[in-house]
C-alpha cells in the first residue's frame, strides 16, 4: 500500500492534486486544509498517503501532516463515514475544530458541513470523543517551511475554482455563489486560499 508520496507538484486543485514521482503521475484526493499549505506547481511536495481499495477502484487520498492523516483514519473508522465524506469533513473545518466539536459535542457546528446529518455527527461524537483527545495536544509533524508569494491571480480564476472546490465539497450552487460574491466584496486578498477560507465561515453561519 502506498502510505508516502514525494515528488514534484504537477498540478494543483482545490480537491486534488497530480504527483509526478520518478515519471509516474500520481492522481490524489485532498482535503481543503491540505489545499491551503500546498508549495507552487512545480516544487517538491511530500504526502502522506491513505490508499483505498475496492474490488473496481483504488483511490489515493493524501494529507499534508501525519496528525491529519491520522484524524481522517479515526473519522473514517466511524460506520457510514467513507473516504470521501471523511475529505468533506476535513474540508469544512480544521483539524482542531475538527477535535473541538467532537470532544465538546458540538452537533450544531458538524451538521452544517454537506452530507452530514444528526445522527452521523452523533455517532462521530460517541465513537471518536476519547479517541480524537490524543490527537488535541499533538503538534503536527511534517511542516515545511512557507511557501513563497505566488502571483495573484485574477477575481474570474479565483470565483471560478472556489465556486467549483465548494460544488465537490457538496454545497449548492446559489448558496456557494452568494458566500464567494460576499466573500469577494470584503476586499483583501484574492487568492482562492482566502476565498475559500471566508466564504466557509460564511456558509458555517447561515
Amino acid at each position: 500500500m502506498i502510505a508516502h508520496l514525494s515528488g514534484t507538484l504537477l498540478s494543483k486543485q482545490a480537491t486534488s492534486v497530480i504527483v509526478d514521482v520518478g515519471g509516474v503521475g500520481y492522481e490524489v484526493t485532498i482535503p481543503l486544509s491540505t489545499f491551503y499549505d500546498l508549495e507552487d506547481m512545480g516544487s517538491t511536495v511530500q504526502l502522506r498517503i491513505y490508499t483505498h481499495v475496492r474490488e473496481d477502484t483504488l483511490q489515493l487520498f493524501g494529507f499534508k501532516t501525519a496528525r491529519e492523516r491520522e484524524l481522517f483514519l479515526k473519522i473514517i473508522s466511524v460506520s457510514g463515514i467513507g473516504p470521501k465524506l471523511g475529505i468533506t469533513l476535513l474540508s469544512g473545518m480544521t483539524a482542531d475544530e475538527m477535535i473541538a466539536s467532537i470532544r465538546t459535542n458540538n452537533l450544531a457546528r458538524l451538521t452544517l458541513i454537506p452530507g452530514i446529518g444528526r445522527k452521523t455527527a452523533e455517532r462521530l461524537i460517541m465513537e471518536l470523543r476519547e479517541k480524537v483527545a490524543e490527537l488535541s495536544s499533538a503538534q503536527l509533524e511534517d511542516e515545511l517551511g512557507a511557501k513563497p508569494e505566488a502571483a495573484e491571480p485574477t477575481e474570474d480564476t479565483v470565483r471560478a475554482d472556489a465556486l467549483s472546490a465548494l460544488l465537490n465539497l457538496g454545497y449548492q450552487r446559489s448558496s456557494a455563489e452568494k458566500a464567494i460574491d460576499a466573500a469577494l466584496g470584503e476586499g483583501g486578498e484574492i487568492t482562492v486560499e482566502s476565498i475559500l477560507r471566508r466564504a466557509l465561515k460564511k456558509l458555517a453561519r447561515v
